[in-house]
């Protein structure tokens, strides 16, 4: 399996693409503005995607691949969510009001969109390569997902402050290898990272001893131009192998 970071910063600018990975050719993690960064060919591929919640910054881009590239493509795309974040997607993007309901068009026996539902602990596999929902804690309902090539495995938190049952999950994995993990507030800003239900370092290297496995840690979601300082309080409040800093393009063979 083959992980392309097509976006990993909690907000836009010059460089920053909010949160977006290609899995092979066909498989999206997350919709956020880094597709944008694809070829229409690239879009053409995508026949899958899997939705950590229903915020834009990790969904915005669904309506706008749909929109360029599905009236040539014969078959939907199928995007996989918990059934309460594909509730609020239908209700307030694919509305008509908003943006079309692609599932409805061309007509609703051959759709461009369709939805499938998940839930934690439930693995989806397609050719071979496993992809698990794990337990998440956010302002709405979301899932992290455990992507596994069989030989190894990547995690992926999606936005989440601690979770208990995460690190649960994930101690249970037997060949996991890299753990994206999102940390998306300074610590002088932990109130506003707990009422929207994020990370900041001094929680992080609290939770990070929780994890039993061994596994390379790579920091995602950093909130834009304050990247620096966030990434300097991790260093120095994690003991041990200190995370790396997720990067646009970067890819990940597992």
């Amino acid at each position: 399996m083959k992980l392309r970071i097509l976006g990993c910063s909690g907000g836009i600018a010059a460089g920053l693409r909010t949160t977006s990975m290609l899995l092979d050719h066909d498989i999206l993690i997350d919709a956020g503005t880094g597709v944008g960064d694809l070829t229409l060919a690239e879009m053409r591929r995508i026949d899958h995607a899997f939705i950590t919640h229903s915020h834009l910054d990790h969904t915005v881009s669904i309506p706008f691949l749909l929109d360029s590239v599905a009236g040539t493509r014969g078959h939907p795309l199928t995007v996989y969510a918990l059934a309460e974040t594909i509730a609020i997607l239908q209700e307030h993007m694919f509305n008509w009001k908003l943006w079309p309901d692609f599932t409805q068009i061309p007509n609703a026996e051959f759709p461009w969109l369709r939805f499938q539902p998940v839930a934690p602990g439930k693995t989806v596999e397609l050719n071979g390569r496993k992809i698990t929902p794990l337990p998440a804690r956010h302002t709405v309902p979301a899932v992290g997902y455990l992507l596994d090539s069989g030989k190894a495995s990547l995690a992926y938190s999606g936005d989440t402050i601690d979770c208990p049952e995460f690190w649960e999950a994930l101690n249970e994995v037997e060949n996991l290898r890299h753990l994206i993990i999102e940390t998306s507030f300074a610590n002088e800003e932990n109130d506003i990272a707990h009422a929207s239900r994020h990370y900041y370092p001094a929680l992080l290297a609290e939770q990070l001893p929780m994890l039993l496995k061994q596994a390379e840690i790579h920091i995602t979601h950093l909130g834009p131009g304050d990247q620096p300082r966030i990434l300097s309080e991790i260093r120095a409040a994690v003991h041990g192998t200190a995370p790396s800093v997720l990067a646009l393009g970067q890819l990940f063979e597992f």
